[in-house]
């Protein structure tokens, strides 16, 4: 095979892998509309999976290009932005069926309130797309990040006996099952998509842990949540992500830079 067909194929590589992403993303919103929220979130886990390795493969086979960005942005657009929001919208609709809370079903047109995921991913997707600052920290929360916590809630509803080292169900459950709570974790989960926040890339450039302290040590926290609280660890470690880049923005960068 001539060198030059072989470097064509390989720079298509991560782009068939990130319209594999993009293809979850429209299965899941099918089965989303179906009521099938489960497989709908398997389905975005794929998606996650996809997205991690597309860039993990344009890396490894030092292939790049603006058609890529651009197909890697659409795709997540579709993924994590606009199948979360309806996720989102039709887990709320469910809960409030099982659970009525009277201003829901007094306006029913607030559970649109979930469309905001959609919108504020897309500020943040073509914020992320001309802003240089975001090669190796984030200025804002990442749009798989956001759209993982919401998945892994619902999937933590729809499986509440899953087995625990660390029985967590107590705490969680009634968080997750209030779409009045669930719908306030969109709105400032949204504007958290575009705030300007410094969060660290989970981007491992080695394997040397003076290099990537920080990404390790969230690795091996994820980890031991996931030994100890079974999938609570994702929406849990979320959390933790975010409210590290908000102590760390406000209160310890100013330190040391005080302090410099």
């Amino acid at each position: 095979m001539k060198p030059k067909l072989i470097f064509t194929l390989k720079k298509h590589i991560p782009n068939l892998i990130t319209t594999g992403n993009l293809l979850c993303g429209c299965l899941a919103i099918v089965n989303a509309f179906e009521g099938d929220l489960a497989m709908s979130c398997y389905l975005l886990i794929i998606a996650s999976a996809l997205d991690f390795l597309d860039g993990f493969a344009a890396r490894m086979l030092n292939v790049s290009g603006g058609i890529g960005k651009d197909l890697d942005s659409l795709s997540d657009m579709i993924s994590f932005g606009l199948a979360p929001g309806l996720l989102l919208y039709q887990y709320v609709k469910i809960l409030n069926q099982h659970q009525p809370i009277e201003l829901l079903t007094q306006y029913p047109w607030l559970m649109y309130i979930a469309f905001i995921i959609p919108v504020f991913s897309s500020f943040r997707l073509a914020k992320f797309n001309n802003d240089t600052r975001q090669s190796t920290t984030f200025y804002g929360l990442p749009t798989p990040a956001n759209a993982n916590f919401f998945i892994f809630c619902m999937l933590l509803y729809l499986f509440p006996d899953l087995p625990m080292i660390m029985d967590v169900s107590g705490i969680v459950q009634p968080i997750i099952s209030n779409p009045l709570i669930m719908l306030g974790f969109g709105v400032i989960f949204s504007f958290l998509l575009v705030a300007e926040i410094p969060m660290f890339a989970l981007k491992f450039k080695s394997m040397k842990w003076a290099n990537n302290k920080l990404p390790f040590s969230f690795v091996l926290l994820w980890l031991g949540l996931l030994i100890f609280t079974n999938i609570a660890a994702m929406p849990i470690i979320v959390l933790i992500y975010v409210i590290w880049s908000i102590i760390a923005h406000y209160f310890i960068t100013p330190k040391a830079q005080t302090t410099n």
